[in-house]
This record gives structure tokens, sequence and C-alpha cells, in this order.
């Protein structure tokens, strides 16, 4: 007998860091905060960003070096640098190391992840690998530059997503906009700021209910490319 039915693929995530972070700094952030019982359920992998840290980071004297960030802005968060080259980063990431199911993304990280499946629509962004299905996203929000949130946003996000709210949480009224322009939001609030939050109870039967509709869509989609491989 085979055992696809007892050990089901679980949903695959690449998670994205922070400005002027790293992929352990996230790594030790989720694994330190989020219980075993969601962890158990995800297949998490984290990757760096493409450049070294350019300034000081707000994690100096916390978590150890090195950081990185994904792409570089002005104070009005209008205009990029090395933006291109971030996404081309992420889609030979993804290539090499997926197929992804979906996206966790922080802070810098989450504004990219939830920008990331319009991108892909439009044929902007990642298209030689499969579409992103599922968002997790926290401390998020908008991309302001015209010639980005044009086709990022141009839909409403179609893909069953995950919102991470933070009372104290500087981008809140930034994430309630990108909450508003998704089909299909899930928003679990904290009392904290700009961070990886701890689930109360009601947050985390929320993430479990969440993450069993994953598991449950990629069992079927698993089930159909196996029936497709034996057709072919």
């Amino acid at each position: 007998m085979g055992s696809e039915g007892i050990n089901p693929r679980k949903p695959k995530f690449l998670c994205i860091h922070g400005f002027r972070t790293s992929a352990e700094i996230l790594r030790k952030q989720v694994t330190a905060k989020w219980p075993q019982s969601v962890l158990d359920k995800l297949d998490l992998v984290y990757v760096d960003a493409p450049f070294p840290c350019q300034g000081k980071s707000e994690v100096e004297g916390i978590f150890d070096p090195p950081y990185y960030e994904w792409f570089q802005f002005n104070k009005e968060f209008t205009e990029y640098q090395n933006f291109d080259e971030c996404l081309a980063y992420i889609e030979d990431y993804m290539i090499k190391h997926g197929p992804f199911d979906g996206l966790l993304g922080f802070s810098q990280g989450a504004i990219l992840s939830a920008a990331l499946p319009g991108l892909q629509e439009k044929g902007v962004a990642i298209t030689q690998v499969p579409k992103i299905r599922f968002l997790i996203i926290i401390g998020g929000a908008k991309f302001k530059n015209q010639s980005v949130a044009g086709k990022a946003y141009a839909s409403p996000i179609q893909c069953p997503s995950v919102h991470f709210l933070g009372e104290h949480d500087f981008l809140k009224p930034y994430g309630t906009e990108l909450i508003e322009s998704c089909i299909d939001p899930l928003v679990i609030h904290h009392p904290k700021g700009h961070t990886i939050p701890r689930f109360d109870d009601k947050g985390l039967e929320d993430m479990h209910c969440f993450l069993d509709r994953l598991q449950k869509e990629v069992a079927s989609n698993s089930e159909q490319d196996i029936s497709s491989e034996k057709a072919s």
C-alpha cells in the first residue's frame, strides 16, 4: 500500500524575512513564538535576501548579523532600487528549491509576498514557477510605487490569505488597506507592535482552520497530479 494517504505532503511556504534582518532571524522568531501544532502543519523554507544590509539594522544587539535587505527605497517608499533584481532572485530560488505552495512574509517580506501573486498573474514576475496559492502576511502593506502597485493590485488578490494585524504596529493602517484588496482574507489580531506575534486562543483556532483548509487543497491537487501522471 502507498503512504500518500497516511503522510500527506505539507503545504510548502517560502519565508521572506523583514528589512535588514535574515532568514535565520525570521526562523528563530517563528519557531520561538508559534506553537508546534502550527509548525507541524507547514513545510517552511527560509531564504536570505540578495543584498547585504546597507545601513543600521533595527535588530542589531538583539539578533546576530549578518543582515540582508530585499531592495532599497526612498523615505516615501515610492522609489525602489534593485527591485527587478530582487524579483529575479526570488524566482531563481523558487525554481531551484520549489515548487512552493505559498509565501510567508514579515514586514518588507510581507509587502513583497502580498504583491507577488498579482505580479505573477500579470506576467511581470516569477512566471517560470507554479502559481502562488496561499499567503501568510505578518505586518504587511501595499507598495506605493504606481508602476508596481498598478500591476500587483490591478485585480483583487485571489488566493486564500491570513493577515496578522498588530494593534500597535505602525503599519496597521496600511495592512488594513492590503486586506481590503484580498478576496479571501483571514485576519488575526494581536495586541503587539511590528513583530512576529504569539497566538491567543481565538487566533490559534482560526489558524488551525486555515491550515486544515490548505492541507485539503494541497492533498486534492496532489491526487490530481498523480491521476494526470497515470493517464499520460
